[in-house]
């Protein structure tokens, strides 16, 4: 079976979880409504399943090659990058002013969510394209903005970002790169960055690098971070492509999975380069693209989960063994057996409790440029964003391996290829910050000293089950919800205290805390479907309508059921690890 967009799954959560509505018709959004938002999903499944989906096992088979400085990418690669350019994908929620169509962030993730699951290896080409975009939007001089965005938008030119260096992985103060002033007001970039994504190819006319590196007399630490915009090609007085600038790819890694995403070791060497933003004021927008990328990292492990359980459920439909216990059937189709169906229900609800995550992390950045109180949905999106980033790759690692499970033999054998989306998806919960960096954010910047977006977010819960507190068919769910919101206040009142006596403990409750959110979170979300899908019985697809009420019933009793656990060992703090050696003699 091929990938298979999931249209209706991602319609019914923006509709009915997200309630994308609201911005229908509005002042940020003026000429968005449902008919448009439904064309651009179907171009985008087209796109998806048409066109992505069939490269992703060629891609994954033939990889990337290194030809001198020349990356030679997969089969077939270049046209879907053309295709992918002409069809306008690169600017969907990018500024009009520069060549975008300013379409709400919630709709340009529904359509990553479907590229991601028909081709994630393809995908971040744009995905770090996005990043870029949104960096140079906000931290550029009009300059900048009036030269590059049109072409990054119009995807004649891709975009890179260059952060990480062989002596300075997650901690960016130890950066080296260095930024000398040529005089000119351009500078000359000498360094080397590793595991840059897409970091050389043909795929455009032009590659524009974002590098973060140090000015000869900037301070240490992060503090003395800038950011800088490094052309491939240099451009000349017109803005056109010039000459050929001194960065290259001088090698590329040889990977667990993505094989046909190129991840590259570039080398500066006097690259000429401009300053985006102020001396020693990268930091600021490096999280600019960070915070896109971590959306955007959270929706891949949506659609590698969306994928990994579209395969294994195919093949649990058609693979036959043994007698059934619910039908009496002899070599009866692998799903009838519980346990098989249990680990298929487990990975379709947890796939639809990420998506919905990510979606409104998406919703609380359209809010805000909606609604006149978006302070609060700011807040709300920096608390989301480390969940949505790691609550999702970390599922779509868990139900990408029990896809592989379901398998059985077959799932470790390359040829049916479920191994293939575990692998893919193993790379997630690393990039952009690993897991437990988007824990210690959570924990440390987001929860704050107040925990101010943690007691909205409370509230909000709180409010849905009060509002819906006579429905009687989801009274154990409910009951599952309340002890949940009550570990979480619970959780979050004690890491708050434990900040400054003993931040040993929040540092190692940090990892547990991310979890109880997600899965609160997720279960929420998805009470709020199935009580919109149990309304619509009588009227609707009463079988799918059915499974979204159950699948939510399923996460509440399997994983939502976890949360007084996970505040047992988020109050259980460092003790156990004071002293531990675990040594090797």
């Amino acid at each position: 079976m091929t990938y298979r967009p999931s249209i209706k799954d991602i319609t019914f959560c923006l509709d009915h979880v997200i309630g994308m509505s609201d911005s229908y018709n509005t002042s940020a959004f003026p000429d968005f409504d449902e008919s448009l938002r439904d064309a651009v999903l179907d171009a985008a499944g087209q796109l998806a399943g048409d066109v992505l989906a069939p490269l992703n096992r060629v891609g994954d088979l033939n990889g990337t090659k290194l030809d001198g400085d020349r990356v030679v990418v997969a089969p077939g690669f270049l046209d879907a990058i053309k295709a992918y350019a002409e069809g306008g994908w690169y600017g969907l929620a990018a500024d009009p002013a520069f060549g975008g169509q300013g379409l709400p962030k919630m709709l340009e993730q529904a359509c990553f969510d479907m590229f991601h699951g028909a081709n994630m290896a393809f995908t971040l080409l744009p995905t770090l394209s996005q990043g870029s975009i949104e960096a140079i939007h906000a931290h550029g001089s009009q300059a900048q903005k009036d030269l590059f965005l049109p072409k990054l938008i119009s995807g004649v030119w891709c975009g890179t970002m260059n952060l990480t260096e062989p002596g300075a992985g997650s901690d960016l103060a130890a950066l080296t790169t260095k930024a000398e002033p040529n005089g000119d007001g351009t500078y000359a970039i000498t360094g080397q960055k590793i595991f840059i994504t897409w970091g050389e190819h043909d795929g455009a006319d032009n590659i524009i690098h974002l590098v973060l590196a140090r000015l000869p007399d900037a301070p240490k630490g992060t503090r003395g971070i800038s950011l800088f915009l490094c052309p491939k090609y240099l451009l000349d007085s017109e803005g056109n492509k010039g000459v050929r600038n001194t960065v290259k790819c001088v090698g590329l890694e040889h990977k667990l999975g993505i094989h046909a995403s190129p991840t590259c070791v570039m080398s500066f060497e006097g690259a000429q380069a401009e300053l985006i933003g102020p001396p020693n004021g990268g930091l600021a927008a490096m999280f600019t693209m960070m915070n896109a990328a971590r959306l955007a990292v959270g929706f891949e492990g949506v659609g590698l989960a969306d994928a990994a359980w579209q395969k294994a459920q195919a093949y649990a439909l058609d693979r036959r063994q043994g007698k059934s216990l619910i039908t009496g059937q002899d070599y009866a189709p692998i799903y009838d057996h519980p346990d098989v169906r249990l680990m298929l229900a487990q990975m379709k609800a947890k796939t639809e409790a990420a998506r919905a995550i990510c979606m409104a992390t998406a919703a609380a950045i359209d809010a805000a440029k909606v609604d006149e109180d978006n302070a609060r949905h700011k807040r709300r999106e920096d608390f989301l964003v480390p969940i949505a980033k790691a609550w999702s790759t970390d599922r779509a690692v868990e139900v990408a391996s029990l896809g592989v499970q379901v398998h059985g033999g077959m799932g470790f054998i390359e040829e049916t290829g479920a191994a293939q989306y575990y692998r893919d998806a193993r790379i997630a919960p690393i990039y952009e910050g690993t897991n437990g960096i988007q824990a210690a954010d959570l924990v440390g910047r987001k929860l704050g000293s107040d925990g101010v977006a943690a007691r909205e977010l409370e509230a909000d819960i709180r409010s849905f089950l009060e509002i819906n507190a006579l429905q009687a068919d989801f009274k154990a769910e409910f009951e599952l919800l309340h002890a949940a919101v009550t570990a979480f206040s619970v959780a979050s009142d004690h890491l708050l205290t434990q900040k400054t006596k003993a931040p040993l403990d929040v540092a190692t409750g940090a990892t547990t805390y991310l979890q109880l959110s997600g899965d609160l979170i997720g279960g929420w979300l998805l009470l709020k479907g199935a009580l919109v899908a149990q309304s619509q019985l009588a009227t609707g697809d009463a079988a799918w309508l059915n499974d979204r009420i159950k699948l939510a019933r399923l996460f509440c009793a399997h994983t939502l059921s976890h949360a007084p656990a996970h505040l047992a060992a988020i109050k259980s703090g460092y003790g156990a690890l004071d002293g531990l050696t675990l040594s090797l003699d």
